[in-house]
């Protein structure tokens, strides 16, 4: 995979930087003429990795850019923190599980939203996400 563009990278540190880091998400995802649906469904699963960011690590960075791979072209998000680390990686990949009280539908929606989806977590540590969404 080639990443087409420079990487712009949003730190995350409070609910503002979710809000730059979807406006960012939409206009980099833009610059590929996506549909105003697939624009909400990428900004949608940025928000999600966002706030996961936020509500379990506190802080950590959005980095997006656009890639090409062969023919296709397309946006890549990667979210990464410093964190504690998912200690059960599978669960937290499970609709409705979560360790915040909240529907646990991010990770496993955020998957469903994008083409392409990958997390890396250590315990300790902290988590990085790569998500693709490829423009059809």
């Amino acid at each position: 995979m080639n990443i087409v563009s420079d990487e712009l990278c949003v730190p995350i540190c409070s609910e503002a930087d979710l809000v730059t880091a979807r406006l960012r998400g939409r206009e980099i995802a833009s610059a590929l003429h996506f549909s105003s649906s697939e624009l909400t469904l990428i900004a949608t699963a940025i928000s999600e990795v966002t706030r996961n960011i936020i509500s379990y690590a506190g802080k950590g960075e959005l980095k997006l850019g656009l890639v090409r791979q062969g023919q296709k072209t397309g946006v890549m998000i990667v979210a990464r923190d410093n964190g504690p680390g998912i200690a059960d990686l599978y669960s937290a990949m499970q609709d409705g599980y979560s360790t915040s009280g909240g529907l646990g539908l991010g990770l496993p929606g955020s998957k469903r939203l994008m083409d392409e989806f990958e997390i890396a977590s250590d315990v300790g540590k902290g988590t990085t996400v790569t998500m693709t969404k490829w423009k059809e």
